[in-house]
Formats: structure tokens, C-alpha cells, sequence
């Protein structure tokens, strides 16, 4: 036996130039080096995964704030809208009295007298405080027909008239702010010369 100084003889063809590494511990880390790139992709596999994850979720969190604020706006205009028309029902249902109130003050327009006055002085009470409510009334009369705001019950034959030219206004019609709450009932003119 060969006599050393303690130290392991190693063949000059094992030693690897780049690492100077035995041969045999060289082809242990490239199976070190295997596993670890193997586990480094199955890594970047799995950040990938989490990546497209959480950009999923970010984009599904993303919706439903903006599901939510719309839902949001919506019931806020919706109750606007509820605070705004919550009277329409009442007025309708004051309408007829006030159709009953013109009526009443057409049939004896040329008497005065101090019933009369009070009817009138009622009647225009009610008017006022109808349209603080927002109550307007829907010209007609000599107005050309528009069938969002008017119906016709009868269509009149005359040439005294332009062609669909309101000619008598048979019970009036109202809005309630920005909204039809009842349509004139109206005659309308149907000139043959047009």
C-alpha cells in the first residue's frame, strides 16, 4: 500500500475543469441540479397557477364593486323617484273634484253671487295647493294634437281648423311634474283641404 499524507489521491480525468469537483460528487449535483430545476419549474408552475388565481379573483372583486355601486345609485333614484311621485295617487284621486269644481263654475258663469264667490275661492285653493304638489295643467285647446298627452274621442270634419288642431278640450289633462298623470280628452279638427 501506497503511503499518502492523509490526503485522498484523485485521478486528474475525474476532477471536473469547471467546478473542480470529483467526478462522482460532480454527477451527484447534476442530479442535485436536476431536481432542483425540476422543483424550480413545478415552482414557477405553481406562482403561475396563484398568478392567474388572484388576477381572477382581483377581476371578479373588481365586478362586483361595480354591481354594487350601480345597485346602489339605482335604489337611490328609485327611492328619489318613490319621494318625488308618492302624492300621485292622492292627486288623481282629487282630480274628479276638481273636474266637478270646473264644471260647477261654468254652468252659472254670469251669476254672481256671494256662493259663487266662495265656490271659486275654494276651488282656486285647491288649485294652489295642487300645484305646490307639481300638479300642471295640459293645454289643449287650439293646440296642435299630440297623442303622448292627448286622446282623441272624437275626430271633427271642418275647414275652419288646421288638420289635427285641437277644437274642444272635454276634460282636461295634468301632469304631475315631469310625468302624464291623466291625458285631455279633447276633439280634434281633420281638415279635408290638407
Amino acid at each position: 500500500m501506497a503511503r499518502t499524507n492523509g490526503k485522498s489521491e484523485v485521478d486528474p480525468q475525474d476532477l471536473d475543469a469547471t467546478h473542480e469537483l470529483p467526478a462522482s460528487d460532480s454527477a451527484e449535483g447534476e442530479e442535485s441540479n436536476e431536481s432542483s430545476s425540476s422543483r424550480a419549474s413545478a415552482e414557477d408552475g405553481e406562482l403561475q397557477k396563484l398568478r392567474v388565481e388572484r388576477d381572477t379573483l382581483i377581476d371578479r372583486l373588481a365586478r362586483l364593486q361595480a354591481e354594487f355601486e350601480n345597485a346602489r345609485k339605482r335604489t337611490a333614484r328609485e327611492q328619489q323617484d318613490f319621494r318625488e311621485y308618492a302624492v300621485s295617487d292622492a292627486v288623481k284621486a282629487l282630480l274628479p273634484t276638481l273636474d266637478s269644481f270646473e264644471r260647477a263654475l261654468q254652468t252659472g258663469a254670469k251669476e254672481k253671487s256671494e256662493f259663487r264667490g266662495g265656490v271659486e275661492l275654494i276651488y282656486k285653493q285647491l288649485q294652489d295647493a295642487l300645484q305646490r304638489l307639481g300638479l300642471r295643467a295640459i293645454p289643449a285647446k287650439g293646440e296642435p294634437f299630440d297623442p303622448h298627452l292627448h286622446e282623441a274621442i272624437e275626430m271633427v270634419d271642418t275647414t275652419d281648423a288646421d288638420d289635427h288642431q285641437i277644437l274642444e278640450e272635454l276634460q282636461r289633462g295634468y301632469k304631475l311634474k315631469d310625468r302624464l298623470l291623466r291625458p285631455s280628452m279633447v276633439r280634434v279638427a281633420r281638415n279635408p283641404k290638407h
